[in-house]
């Protein structure tokens, strides 16, 4: 069916301010054929089903908006972890920054080194769950990601990783418009834990594919913050094996436009899927959670726990689906997206779905909105606690269960630390 005039114009508009990077022959040819996707599904729009609660056009257009670069004395995260840095700077892998990658102790190379060459593992992973995570709710702007990205990482996992890989994104330039496309492979019982952190751009788009085989284990921790005015769209494709396990968390504090996908398929019976995020935002700040999973073999687990704090006229999204092939019995799939609203001007768009068509399965979904308890506000204020220090303590408790979600403890303060110095800094 022929694109609507608007929205060919508008995707013709963009994809003539880009040129498709070179590379070797496997490379070229998934980047023509995500190409031929885009052109024919066309870049988001405002009538798109999955668009109608956030706004496209500043990720689409032509040219990124300036986003102010933002400089404070907080302290940048994951500094004190034993960990493996790859850093990117607008877009552009600083190697100088970045730790040696061939001393790494796991087979990681820059993308696009490893996109020149003619054979490579990757060839059989890049674009494959972008493109199979496309059916049935097309996602324009990871395709896009796959034409067009230049850079990104390859990493490949045969054991367990000691130290977890650090993705550091830089932002430098007031009108950067970056894209990175990182290929993850853990083999039969691998583990490895990915780091990410920093505002990349002033726009940014990413894309991760994430494939985890039979009795392997990924754990991804991200932090989104810093740079205001930035804009991202987010993609995480992961595909599960066998008694895998893939957890997911995301913290957003800031940003003017945030969209984070994540599309998983569990492939293989008893695996295990958590996707998790808590996100705060102040006055100009509009963040998307947008996540489906599907079921597609026996005894699987999936959780979505989604928590939002919101204040000053900020707008949270969740868009969250559920689908449970035929062959997918004893499913248990668990879904909750909560806001806490902190005045009357903020606003939740939620969008939760189940979609079964297995018969013995364990599925539910939930999202509530609501201002602080003014029950247990009372509680903590009749015990001496000062009133902001109790708002503060009755946020931190309904981000709990998504910070929960992280299983190295660790990490999981790291988190809880810099969740505190939010909402000190935002304190009225």
């Amino acid at each position: 069916m022929a694109l609507p005039q608007v929205k060919l114009d508008a995707t013709e508009a963009r994809l003539a301010a880009l040129a498709l990077p070179a590379g070797g022959s496997w490379i070229t040819a998934a980047r023509e054929a995500a190409l031929a996707r885009v052109r024919e599904m066309g870049l988001p729009g405002r009538r798109d089903e999955y668009w109608k609660f956030t706004r496209p056009d500043t990720l689409v257009q032509p040219e990124a908006p300036k986003a102010a670069l933002f400089s404070h004395d907080e302290a940048m995260p994951f500094l004190d972890l034993d960990r493996i840095c790859v850093v990117f700077v607008d877009g552009v892998f600083d190697e100088e920054a970045s730790d040696d990658l061939g001393a790494a102790g796991i087979e990681i190379e820059r993308l696009a080194i490893a996109g020149a060459q003619d054979i490579h593992w990757a060839r059989d992973l890049y674009g494959k769950l972008e493109e199979a995570g496309q059916n049935p709710v097309m996602r324009p702007l990871a395709a896009l990601n796959t034409a067009f990205a230049t850079d990104g990482v390859a990493i490949r996992v045969t054991g367990k990783a000691e130290k977890p890989v650090s993705l550091v994104y830089h932002h430098r330039s007031e009108t950067s418009d970056a894209m990175l496309h990182h290929v993850i492979r853990l083999e039969q019982g691998a583990e490895l834990t990915v780091l990410e952190n920093g505002p990349a751009a002033a726009r940014f788009n990413k894309v991760m594919e994430v494939d985890v085989a039979d009795g392997a284990t990924f754990h991804h921790v991200r932090t989104q913050g810093r740079d205001h005015e930035r804009r991202a769209a987010t993609h995480i494709f992961a595909r599960l094996g066998t008694e895998s396990v893939f957890k997911s968390f995301t913290m957003t504090a800031n940003g003017v436009m945030t969209r984070n996908e994540c599309v998983i398929e569990l492939t293989g019976d008893d695996a295990v899927a958590h996707v998790a995020g808590a996100a705060m935002g102040d006055g100009d700040f509009h963040h998307d959670d947008t996540v489906f999973i599907t079921h597609d073999a026996v005894n699987c687990e999936s959780r979505q726990v989604f928590k939002k704090v919101l204040r000053n006229g900020a707008t949270g999204v969740f868009q969250g689906k559920i689908l449970v092939q035929p062959e997918a019995q004893k499913t248990d799939g668990y879904q909750i997206s909560q806001s806490l609203l902190l005045d009357d001007d903020s606003t939740f768009l939620a969008k939760p779905e189940l979609e079964i068509y297995a018969d013995d399965v364990a599925c539910s979904h939930g999202s509530t909105t609501g201002a602080i308890d003014e029950d247990m506000l009372f509680y903590l204020r009749a015990r001496g606690v000062p009133l902001k220090r109790a708002q503060d303590l009755l946020v931190l408790a309904f981000l709990a269960e998504a910070v929960e979600e992280i299983e190295n403890p660790a990490l999981r303060e790291s988190i809880t630390v810099r969740l505190q110095g939010w909402l000190e800094r935002h304190s009225h």
